[in-house]
């Protein structure tokens, strides 16, 4: 992040998180951005910029001197959160995930600049699940088959365990899993 400008070197540092950040469904989500640099400046610019896999980046917001200029068809879910370049994004929906581009541009003897991206996933609550048995009538000890099926019908990374009186079952000659 090291820019030359007239033999000048001037570090422009922008903090963002390392990892993927997981925000929840219908919830707000705050990314974190610090940006740090040793020039003077007459002015500060700030982009955020959204982007999904083979699609093009979309303008979302821009701040110079912390005075947004919005995208007016998402002004009322993007808001810039001063004194740094944090975003928050309320709510969130499925559609968000991707990655988030930060961009600053500081104006003073010269012009300095640099970007990073943040990578957004979003995870859906696990409703309540639903348990059936076939036959529903039940069978008798030592004849017969019965199925227990489990049903859920909405989360992100859903893992299924059964358990009997608290302990974990295991695939064996009495139970098969699929």
């Amino acid at each position: 992040f090291f820019h030359f400008y007239a033999g000048i070197c001037s570090a422009l540092k922008l903090t963002v998180p390392s990892h993927t950040i997981h925000g929840i469904e219908g919830q707000p989500l705050h990314l974190s951005v610090d940006y740090n640099f040793n020039a003077t400046a007459s002015e500060i610019q700030i982009i955020w910029l959204f982007e999904r896999s083979q699609s093009n980046p979309k303008y979302l917001l821009g701040a110079v001197n912390q005075r947004v200029v919005p995208d007016l068809e998402y002004q009322h879910k993007f808001t810039l959160m001063p004194p740094n370049a944090s975003l928050r994004i309320n709510p969130l929906h499925l559609s968000d995930e991707g990655n988030y581009i930060v961009k600053v541009n500081v104006r003073g003897n010269g012009t300095i600049a640099a970007s990073q991206k943040i990578q957004v996933a979003v995870d859906v609550p696990v409703t309540k699940p639903t348990v059936h048995t076939e036959p529903s009538s039940g069978v008798v000890e030592y004849v017969g088959n019965i199925t227990l099926k489990c049903i859920v019908d909405r989360g992100t990374r859903i893992a299924y365990q059964w358990m009997k009186n608290g302990k974990r079952l295991h695939a064996g000659p009495n139970y098969i899993f699929s």
